[in-house]
């Protein structure tokens, strides 16, 4: 994976000190990253504050992360603690802002069958572990061992998020009347 070693060159730059390699993993990941927590959340205003937040906490760890080549696990990691925060502040008052949910990418093997709204509201309509291994091992490509990592639970409790993350999305697409 030359993705991989290229990030892990870059991470131990930035750790020691290069502000340009740092610049660079951070104009590499920024988009995924947004787009990982815009679906998490569905609204754009606080997509780009969340976001915001989970480089903050990146920048302040990344001098301890010590496995450089295990960057984006560890990215997405902080990213979803990051939004579970702000999801536990936002429920935990009575304000709750209105829903604005916009899905930007679709999975190749998706887009073919359904348009872009269809996945949207096939995604939205999931509880939030089974859109999270959705997302992380489709929109993201991350394999399961990663998606474990980011999620916080074995390999094989993973692997039975996707299973039971498929049939729930083509359930309840098959229930809104889109062809399975």
């Amino acid at each position: 994976m030359r993705q991989d070693t290229s990030d892990a060159l870059l991470v131990v730059r930035a750790q020691l000190g290069d502000r340009g390699s740092l610049g660079e993993l951070v104009d590499r990941w920024h988009e995924p990253l947004w787009r990982y927590v815009h679906r998490l959340l569905g609204r754009p205003r606080a997509t780009d504050d969340v976001s915001q937040e989970a480089w903050a906490a990146v920048l302040k760890a990344l001098p301890r992360l010590r496995e450089p080549e295990r960057f984006a696990p560890w990215l997405f990691t902080i990213a979803r603690r990051t939004v579970l925060d702000h999801l536990r502040d936002r429920y935990g008052r009575a304000e709750v802002e209105a829903d604005e949910t916009t899905f930007d990418a679709v999975p190749d093997e998706v887009s073919t069958v359904l348009d872009r709204r269809e996945v949207d509201e096939g995604l939205a309509g999931l509880p939030p572990r089974e859109r999270d291994v959705l997302v992380l091992f489709y929109l993201l490509d991350f394999p399961l061992a990663d998606c474990a990592q980011v999620l916080q639970v074995p390999p094989g409790t993973a692997k039975s998020r996707l299973h039971r993350a498929r049939r729930m999305l083509r359930e309840n697409l098959v229930e809104k009347g889109y062809q399975s």
